[in-house]
């Protein structure tokens, strides 16, 4: 089974959201690589994807969501464990692998989310992070 990691990047009230190539719009996550713990992996992959490397990590709260796509004509299985974080920058420098980026507010980012799955884990979040006093 495939393995990435990814956070919910939280900045004061807004998450930040990526267009991926395939058109859909997710989190910064990516694949785990040799010797790295999950935070590692998505810490690495958040600065390589948008040049953010100021962050928080909430390790109160985090989710999973599995799933299967198609490479190549093969079915592959994978899961992708989220943590919240959160960061003062707002400036992205995307990279290559991604078409755009939005900061949205919770409500926003919602509606913009592609996935089912992850609509809901935003939701998870974000019930997570206003029983913790946060204002989102």
């Amino acid at each position: 089974m495939e393995t990435s990691c990814g956070f919910l990047l939280v900045n004061y009230d807004s998450v930040l959201l990526l267009q991926y190539p395939q058109g859909h719009w997710s989190f910064p996550k990516g694949h785990i690589e040799a010797g790295e713990d999950h935070h590692e992996t998505a810490s690495r992959e958040l600065q390589e994807e948008t040049g953010i490397r100021r962050i928080e990590i909430d390790g109160g709260w985090s989710s999973k969501t599995e799933y299967t796509f198609s490479r190549k004509g093969n079915l592959v299985p994978k899961q992708v464990f989220w943590y919240i974080a959160s960061t003062d920058e707002l400036a992205v420098n995307l990279s290559h692998e991604h078409l755009n980026y939005l900061w949205l507010d919770f409500d926003e980012a919602e509606g913009q989310l592609t996935f089912d799955q992850e609509k809901e884990i935003l939701r998870q979040a974000r019930a997570y992070l206003r029983s913790n006093g946060v204002p989102v």
